[in-house]
Protein backbone atom coordinates (compact mmCIF):
# COMPACT_ATOMS: atom_id res chain seq x y z
CA UNK A 1 0.00 0.00 0.00
CA UNK A 2 1.40 3.48 -1.03
CA UNK A 3 -1.99 5.25 -0.14
CA UNK A 4 -4.41 5.20 2.40
CA UNK A 5 -7.89 5.48 0.97
CA UNK A 6 -9.81 7.55 3.51
CA UNK A 7 -14.02 8.03 4.26
CA UNK A 8 -15.01 10.74 6.51
CA UNK A 9 -18.19 10.09 8.88
CA UNK A 10 -20.30 13.09 9.37
CA UNK A 11 -19.95 16.27 7.04
CA UNK A 12 -20.44 19.13 10.06
CA UNK A 13 -18.12 21.69 10.94
CA UNK A 14 -15.16 19.35 11.53
CA UNK A 15 -15.82 16.92 9.35
CA UNK A 16 -16.23 19.41 6.46
CA UNK A 17 -12.66 21.23 7.95
CA UNK A 18 -11.07 17.33 7.57
CA UNK A 19 -12.56 16.55 3.89
CA UNK A 20 -10.98 20.21 2.87
CA UNK A 21 -7.76 19.47 4.15
CA UNK A 22 -7.40 16.11 2.29
CA UNK A 23 -9.23 17.16 -1.09
CA UNK A 24 -5.88 19.70 -0.91
CA UNK A 25 -4.07 17.19 -0.87
CA UNK A 26 -2.46 18.35 2.58
CA UNK A 27 -1.82 14.84 3.89
CA UNK A 28 1.14 12.68 2.33
CA UNK A 29 -0.32 9.59 1.14
CA UNK A 30 -4.01 9.92 1.96
CA UNK A 31 -7.02 10.19 -0.76
CA UNK A 32 -10.19 10.99 0.50
CA UNK A 33 -12.37 8.58 -1.48
CA UNK A 34 -16.01 8.83 0.00
CA UNK A 35 -18.51 10.62 2.51
CA UNK A 36 -20.83 8.67 4.80
CA UNK A 37 -23.39 11.88 5.58
CA UNK A 38 -27.12 11.69 6.10
CA UNK A 39 -27.89 15.02 5.61
CA UNK A 40 -28.94 15.75 1.94
CA UNK A 41 -27.92 18.85 1.93
CA UNK A 42 -24.80 18.43 2.92
CA UNK A 43 -24.20 15.54 0.39
CA UNK A 44 -25.27 18.40 -1.74
CA UNK A 45 -23.27 20.65 -0.56
CA UNK A 46 -20.05 17.84 -0.80
CA UNK A 47 -21.14 16.77 -4.42
CA UNK A 48 -21.21 20.30 -5.91
CA UNK A 49 -17.78 21.49 -4.20
CA UNK A 50 -15.47 18.05 -4.09
CA UNK A 51 -17.32 16.77 -7.71
CA UNK A 52 -17.57 13.35 -8.76
CA UNK A 53 -14.25 11.67 -7.28
CA UNK A 54 -15.28 11.41 -4.16
CA UNK A 55 -17.94 8.45 -3.65
CA UNK A 56 -21.28 9.67 -1.38
CA UNK A 57 -23.24 7.63 0.87
CA UNK A 58 -26.26 7.99 2.99
CA UNK A 59 -26.10 4.45 4.49
CA UNK A 60 -23.35 3.55 6.98
CA UNK A 61 -22.78 -0.80 6.44
CA UNK A 62 -22.53 0.37 2.53
CA UNK A 63 -20.26 2.84 3.30
CA UNK A 64 -18.18 0.66 5.72
CA UNK A 65 -18.51 -2.56 3.21
CA UNK A 66 -18.20 -0.32 -0.44
CA UNK A 67 -14.16 -1.60 -0.75
CA UNK A 68 -13.47 2.16 -1.75
CA UNK A 69 -11.69 2.84 1.68
CA UNK A 70 -8.84 1.53 4.07
CA UNK A 71 -10.09 3.84 7.01
CA UNK A 72 -12.49 6.41 8.16
CA UNK A 73 -12.45 9.51 10.24
CA UNK A 74 -15.43 9.63 12.40
CA UNK A 75 -16.67 12.48 12.67
CA UNK A 76 -20.17 12.70 14.14
CA UNK A 77 -21.76 13.56 17.70
CA UNK A 78 -19.71 11.90 20.10
CA UNK A 79 -22.59 9.78 21.89
CA UNK A 80 -22.02 7.67 18.09
CA UNK A 81 -18.09 7.53 18.37
CA UNK A 82 -17.83 4.51 19.92
CA UNK A 83 -20.60 2.63 17.79
CA UNK A 84 -19.44 3.43 14.72
CA UNK A 85 -16.09 3.13 15.26
CA UNK A 86 -17.10 -0.65 16.75
CA UNK A 87 -19.01 -1.55 13.34
CA UNK A 88 -15.79 -0.19 11.70
CA UNK A 89 -13.55 -2.39 13.13
CA UNK A 90 -15.54 -5.41 12.23
CA UNK A 91 -15.02 -4.27 8.62
CA UNK A 92 -11.72 -4.44 8.78
CA UNK A 93 -11.00 -0.59 8.74
CA UNK A 94 -8.25 1.52 10.64
CA UNK A 95 -9.92 4.57 12.66
CA UNK A 96 -8.93 7.91 12.92
CA UNK A 97 -12.10 9.32 16.07
CA UNK A 98 -12.66 12.98 16.58
CA UNK A 99 -12.69 13.37 20.45
CA UNK A 100 -14.03 13.02 22.55
CA UNK A 101 -13.91 9.35 22.68
CA UNK A 102 -17.44 8.98 23.99
CA UNK A 103 -19.76 10.23 26.39
CA UNK A 104 -19.43 7.54 29.21
CA UNK A 105 -16.38 5.50 29.78
CA UNK A 106 -18.40 1.78 29.41
CA UNK A 107 -18.79 2.53 25.83
CA UNK A 108 -15.35 3.94 25.26
CA UNK A 109 -13.88 0.80 27.01
CA UNK A 110 -15.57 -1.46 24.12
CA UNK A 111 -14.75 0.70 21.55
CA UNK A 112 -11.12 0.27 22.77
CA UNK A 113 -11.54 -3.74 23.11
CA UNK A 114 -12.79 -3.75 19.26
CA UNK A 115 -9.98 -1.99 18.58
CA UNK A 116 -7.39 -4.46 19.92
CA UNK A 117 -8.85 -7.08 18.57
CA UNK A 118 -9.31 -6.24 15.19
CA UNK A 119 -5.41 -4.96 14.66
CA UNK A 120 -5.77 -2.00 13.08
CA UNK A 121 -4.33 1.30 14.12
CA UNK A 122 -6.28 3.57 16.03
CA UNK A 123 -6.05 6.65 16.59
CA UNK A 124 -7.74 10.13 18.52
CA UNK A 125 -7.76 13.82 17.37
CA UNK A 126 -6.19 15.33 19.80
CA UNK A 127 -4.69 17.29 17.53
CA UNK A 128 -3.34 19.74 21.02
CA UNK A 129 -0.74 17.34 21.40
CA UNK A 130 0.60 18.69 18.40
CA UNK A 131 1.36 22.09 20.06
CA UNK A 132 4.98 22.94 20.75
CA UNK A 133 4.27 24.18 24.07
CA UNK A 134 2.78 21.16 25.39
CA UNK A 135 5.01 18.79 23.78
CA UNK A 136 7.85 20.89 25.51
CA UNK A 137 6.48 20.62 28.85
CA UNK A 138 5.89 16.79 28.69
CA UNK A 139 9.40 16.76 27.82
CA UNK A 140 10.47 18.69 30.72
CA UNK A 141 8.74 16.56 32.84
CA UNK A 142 9.85 13.36 31.44
CA UNK A 143 13.24 14.28 31.37
CA UNK A 144 13.22 14.92 35.23
CA UNK A 145 14.04 18.99 34.92
CA UNK A 146 10.94 19.52 36.93
CA UNK A 147 11.59 16.83 39.34
CA UNK A 148 8.68 14.78 40.92
CA UNK A 149 5.14 16.63 40.69
CA UNK A 150 3.95 18.32 43.69
CA UNK A 151 0.65 20.12 42.31
CA UNK A 152 -1.09 20.45 39.03
CA UNK A 153 -3.45 23.65 38.26
CA UNK A 154 -5.15 24.38 35.32
CA UNK A 155 -7.87 27.53 34.82
CA UNK A 156 -9.72 27.08 31.70
CA UNK A 157 -12.31 29.68 31.43
CA UNK A 158 -11.87 31.22 28.23
CA UNK A 159 -14.70 29.30 26.82
CA UNK A 160 -17.15 32.06 26.84
CA UNK A 161 -20.88 31.31 25.33
CA UNK A 162 -23.53 33.28 25.20
CA UNK A 163 -27.35 32.19 25.61
CA UNK A 164 -27.86 32.44 21.74
CA UNK A 165 -25.46 29.67 21.02
CA UNK A 166 -27.22 27.64 23.51
CA UNK A 167 -30.58 28.35 22.03
CA UNK A 168 -29.29 28.15 18.19
CA UNK A 169 -30.43 23.60 19.13
CA UNK A 170 -32.89 22.20 20.82
CA UNK A 171 -30.18 19.33 21.40
CA UNK A 172 -27.47 21.84 22.91
CA UNK A 173 -26.08 21.59 26.00
CA UNK A 174 -28.67 18.37 27.15
CA UNK A 175 -28.34 15.12 28.46
CA UNK A 176 -30.07 13.75 25.53
CA UNK A 177 -28.54 15.39 22.92
CA UNK A 178 -25.31 16.41 23.98
CA UNK A 179 -23.75 14.18 27.20
CA UNK A 180 -22.85 17.17 28.74
CA UNK A 181 -21.80 20.81 29.23
CA UNK A 182 -18.15 22.42 29.32
CA UNK A 183 -16.34 18.86 30.75
CA UNK A 184 -17.37 16.86 27.47
CA UNK A 185 -17.70 19.81 25.01
CA UNK A 186 -15.23 22.50 25.34
CA UNK A 187 -12.76 20.39 27.52
CA UNK A 188 -11.71 17.49 26.41
CA UNK A 189 -7.95 18.27 25.34
CA UNK A 190 -7.26 19.96 28.43
CA UNK A 191 -8.37 16.88 29.69
CA UNK A 192 -6.19 14.93 28.05
CA UNK A 193 -3.35 17.35 27.93
CA UNK A 194 -3.62 17.65 31.72
CA UNK A 195 -2.92 13.79 32.17
CA UNK A 196 -0.78 13.38 28.96
CA UNK A 197 2.04 16.09 29.74
CA UNK A 198 2.93 14.85 33.28
CA UNK A 199 2.05 10.66 32.72
CA UNK A 200 -0.02 10.61 35.71
CA UNK A 201 -3.66 9.93 36.31
CA UNK A 202 -5.33 10.72 39.65
CA UNK A 203 -6.37 8.15 42.18
CA UNK A 204 -9.20 9.74 43.30
CA UNK A 205 -11.68 12.98 42.77
CA UNK A 206 -14.02 15.25 44.30
CA UNK A 207 -15.54 18.00 42.31
CA UNK A 208 -18.29 20.52 42.57
CA UNK A 209 -20.06 20.92 38.95
CA UNK A 210 -22.66 23.49 38.76
CA UNK A 211 -25.81 22.61 36.11
CA UNK A 212 -26.88 25.51 34.27
CA UNK A 213 -25.09 28.26 36.92
CA UNK A 214 -24.64 30.70 34.44
CA UNK A 215 -27.25 30.00 31.33
CA UNK A 216 -30.42 28.34 31.09
CA UNK A 217 -29.24 25.14 30.51
CA UNK A 218 -29.53 21.50 31.83
CA UNK A 219 -25.66 20.68 32.17
CA UNK A 220 -22.90 21.70 33.49
CA UNK A 221 -21.04 25.46 32.72
CA UNK A 222 -18.87 25.27 35.70
CA UNK A 223 -16.96 23.27 37.17
CA UNK A 224 -14.18 23.34 40.38
CA UNK A 225 -12.40 19.83 40.61
CA UNK A 226 -9.78 18.80 43.30
CA UNK A 227 -7.60 15.47 42.38
CA UNK A 228 -5.03 13.49 44.52
CA UNK A 229 -2.21 11.36 42.72
CA UNK A 230 -0.24 8.49 43.87
CA UNK A 231 2.58 10.37 44.76
CA UNK A 232 0.88 12.36 46.74
CA UNK A 233 0.62 15.52 44.21
CA UNK A 234 -2.82 17.40 44.50
CA UNK A 235 -4.59 19.25 41.57
CA UNK A 236 -6.99 21.37 41.48
CA UNK A 237 -9.02 21.68 37.78
CA UNK A 238 -11.31 24.81 37.55
CA UNK A 239 -13.67 25.57 34.15
CA UNK A 240 -16.47 27.80 33.13
CA UNK A 241 -18.75 28.47 29.88
CA UNK A 242 -19.81 31.87 31.68
CA UNK A 243 -16.87 34.24 32.11
CA UNK A 244 -15.57 36.89 30.47
CA UNK A 245 -12.90 37.57 30.10
CA UNK A 246 -11.62 34.20 30.19
CA UNK A 247 -7.98 32.70 31.55
CA UNK A 248 -6.17 29.96 30.07
CA UNK A 249 -3.10 29.02 32.36
CA UNK A 250 -1.68 25.63 33.23
CA UNK A 251 0.75 25.43 36.16
CA UNK A 252 3.05 22.76 37.39
CA UNK A 253 4.55 22.95 40.70
CA UNK A 254 7.64 20.21 41.44
CA UNK A 255 10.39 19.32 43.30
CA UNK A 256 12.95 21.37 40.98
CA UNK A 257 10.74 24.73 40.13
CA UNK A 258 7.38 25.70 38.73
CA UNK A 259 6.24 25.58 34.69
CA UNK A 260 3.50 28.00 33.82
CA UNK A 261 2.38 28.34 30.55
CA UNK A 262 -0.30 31.07 29.94
CA UNK A 263 -0.34 33.18 26.54
CA UNK A 264 1.62 31.45 24.47
CA UNK A 265 4.19 31.13 26.71
CA UNK A 266 6.63 28.78 28.69
CA UNK A 267 8.21 30.03 31.22
CA UNK A 268 10.39 27.90 33.92
CA UNK A 269 11.31 28.96 37.34
CA UNK A 270 13.95 26.49 37.91
CA UNK A 271 15.45 25.73 41.49
CA UNK A 272 19.42 25.59 41.71
CA UNK A 273 18.94 23.11 44.35
CA UNK A 274 15.65 20.68 44.62
CA UNK A 275 13.50 21.80 47.31
CA UNK A 276 14.02 18.86 48.75
CA UNK A 277 18.18 18.98 49.15
CA UNK A 278 17.12 22.32 50.22
CA UNK A 279 15.23 22.17 53.01
CA UNK A 280 17.26 18.94 54.56
CA UNK A 281 20.39 21.02 54.39
CA UNK A 282 19.74 24.84 55.05
CA UNK A 283 20.11 25.92 58.47
CA UNK A 284 19.29 29.39 58.23
CA UNK A 285 15.66 29.98 58.74
CA UNK A 286 14.00 32.21 56.56
CA UNK A 287 15.06 31.41 53.42
CA UNK A 288 14.40 29.33 50.41
CA UNK A 289 16.05 27.97 47.55
CA UNK A 290 18.22 29.56 44.75
CA UNK A 291 15.13 30.54 41.47
CA UNK A 292 16.00 31.75 37.91
CA UNK A 293 13.07 32.49 35.67
CA UNK A 294 13.90 30.66 32.23
CA UNK A 295 12.11 31.80 29.19
CA UNK A 296 12.03 28.32 27.43
CA UNK A 297 12.61 28.01 23.82
CA UNK A 298 9.83 26.25 22.08
CA UNK A 299 10.72 24.94 18.24
CA UNK A 300 8.25 24.18 15.58
CA UNK A 301 4.70 24.53 14.50
CA UNK A 302 1.25 23.05 15.60
CA UNK A 303 0.42 20.89 12.68
CA UNK A 304 -3.39 20.58 14.51
CA UNK A 305 -5.89 18.57 12.79
CA UNK A 306 -3.99 17.52 9.45
CA UNK A 307 -0.26 16.39 11.68
CA UNK A 308 -2.82 14.17 13.78
CA UNK A 309 -4.25 12.59 10.23
CA UNK A 310 -1.09 12.85 8.69
CA UNK A 311 0.71 10.33 11.60
CA UNK A 312 -2.43 8.25 11.45
CA UNK A 313 -1.40 7.47 7.56
CA UNK A 314 2.37 7.48 8.47
CA UNK A 315 1.10 4.14 10.88
CA UNK A 316 -0.65 2.77 8.70
CA UNK A 317 1.85 3.23 5.72
CA UNK A 318 5.08 2.90 7.86
CA UNK A 319 4.36 1.95 11.48
CA UNK A 320 5.11 5.36 12.80
CA UNK A 321 4.04 5.63 16.56
CA UNK A 322 0.54 7.07 17.26
CA UNK A 323 0.87 10.75 18.53
CA UNK A 324 -2.55 9.75 20.09
CA UNK A 325 -3.51 6.08 20.53
CA UNK A 326 -6.79 5.63 20.30
CA UNK A 327 -7.05 3.70 23.54
CA UNK A 328 -5.76 6.70 25.51
CA UNK A 329 -9.49 8.53 24.63
CA UNK A 330 -10.94 7.01 27.60
CA UNK A 331 -8.48 8.65 29.83
CA UNK A 332 -9.68 12.37 29.39
CA UNK A 333 -13.18 11.05 29.65
CA UNK A 334 -12.49 9.28 32.44
CA UNK A 335 -11.13 12.34 34.28
CA UNK A 336 -14.88 14.36 33.27
CA UNK A 337 -17.13 11.17 34.05
CA UNK A 338 -15.58 10.91 38.13
CA UNK A 339 -16.10 15.08 37.94
CA UNK A 340 -20.07 14.40 37.37
CA UNK A 341 -20.27 11.19 39.46
CA UNK A 342 -18.77 13.00 42.05
CA UNK A 343 -21.21 16.11 41.86
CA UNK A 344 -24.03 13.45 41.48
CA UNK A 345 -22.87 11.43 44.81
CA UNK A 346 -21.55 14.24 46.73
CA UNK A 347 -18.43 12.40 47.74
CA UNK A 348 -14.89 11.05 46.57
CA UNK A 349 -14.82 8.97 43.49
CA UNK A 350 -11.92 6.82 43.46
CA UNK A 351 -10.64 6.08 39.76
CA UNK A 352 -11.14 3.87 37.43
CA UNK A 353 -14.77 4.93 38.31
CA UNK A 354 -17.20 2.75 38.87
CA UNK A 355 -18.78 3.03 35.14
CA UNK A 356 -21.98 1.02 35.93
CA UNK A 357 -23.15 3.45 38.47
CA UNK A 358 -22.34 6.56 36.08
CA UNK A 359 -24.10 5.15 33.36
CA UNK A 360 -27.35 4.76 35.74
CA UNK A 361 -27.07 7.90 36.65
CA UNK A 362 -26.55 9.05 33.49
CA UNK A 363 -29.66 7.57 31.97
CA UNK A 364 -31.90 8.79 34.78
CA UNK A 365 -30.32 12.65 33.34
CA UNK A 366 -31.21 11.11 29.65
CA UNK A 367 -34.63 10.05 30.78
CA UNK A 368 -35.85 13.78 32.33
CA UNK A 369 -34.00 15.47 29.50
CA UNK A 370 -35.82 18.43 28.13
CA UNK A 371 -34.64 17.70 24.65
CA UNK A 372 -34.98 13.70 25.00
CA UNK A 373 -37.71 13.91 21.91
CA UNK A 374 -35.91 16.19 19.90
CA UNK A 375 -32.09 15.05 20.26
CA UNK A 376 -33.39 11.84 18.73
CA UNK A 377 -33.81 13.79 15.22
CA UNK A 378 -30.58 15.07 15.62
CA UNK A 379 -28.35 13.09 17.84
CA UNK A 380 -29.11 9.42 17.15
CA UNK A 381 -28.13 6.68 14.61
CA UNK A 382 -30.88 6.47 11.64
CA UNK A 383 -31.93 3.41 10.76
CA UNK A 384 -28.60 3.59 8.07
CA UNK A 385 -26.16 3.70 11.51
CA UNK A 386 -25.28 7.52 9.65
CA UNK A 387 -25.90 10.29 12.51
CA UNK A 388 -28.36 13.24 12.05
CA UNK A 389 -26.36 16.33 13.33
Amino acid sequence: MDKVRIGIIGLGNMGTGHAKYLVNNEVKGAELTAICEFRPDRLEWAKENFGGDIKLFDDLDAFLTSGLIDGVLIATPHYDHPSIAIKAFAAGLHVLCEKPAGVYTKQVREMNEAAKASGKVFSMMYNQRTNPLYKKLKDLVSSGELGEIRRTNWIITNWYRSQSYYDSGGWRATWAGEGGGVLINQDPHQLDLWQWTIDMMPKRVRAFCYFGKHRNIEVEDDVTAFVEYENGATGLFVTTTGEAPGTNRFELSGDRGKIVIEDGKLTFWRLRVSEREFNETYKGGFGQPEVWKCEIPVEGKETSHSGITQNFVDAILHGTPLVAPGEEGIKGLMLSNAMLLSTWTDNWVDLPIDEDLFYEHLQARIKESKSSKEANSYQTLDVSGTSKS
